[in-house]
């Protein structure tokens, strides 16, 4: 069972972001730090940063959830960057880092699994 968050980005006002954080309160669980996407736009060369490490990255967008295993089988970059940066060309959000697995975009059901 996950017991804390190393990372979570999220938005004032953001539905989903409200979503993520309701279910993240319903766990108790807290995140050791937070960053404000308003305040705070990731784009590529901290999306690269973030992905140092990381081994499988989640992301999802309304009800499709896609897997990237970066171990295993690593993306095309420009395929995995796609399902990872919004309109604005920042990082999406709400992401979250839990270990080695990057979780981008709120899909309730993918995030209960992973948080189980």
């Amino acid at each position: 069972m996950v017991r804390t968050i190393d990372w979570y980005y999220r938005r004032n006002n953001c539905t989903s972001c409200a979503k993520a954080d309701a279910l993240l309160d319903e766990k108790g669980l807290k995140a050791r730090s937070v960053v404000d996407a308003r305040k705070e736009k990731l784009g590529k060369p901290q999306i690269a940063s973030i992905l140092r490490g990381t081994t499988l990255v989640v992301a999802s967008k309304g009800k499709t959830t896609v897997d990237f295993d970066l171990k295993r089988d690593p993306p095309v970059e420009k395929v995995l960057y796609e399902h990872l940066i919004g309109p604005t060309g920042g990082l999406r959000a709400p992401a979250m880092r839990l270990g080695k697995t990057l979780v981008v975009g709120f899909h309730e059901e993918r995030w209960k699994q992973l948080l189980a």
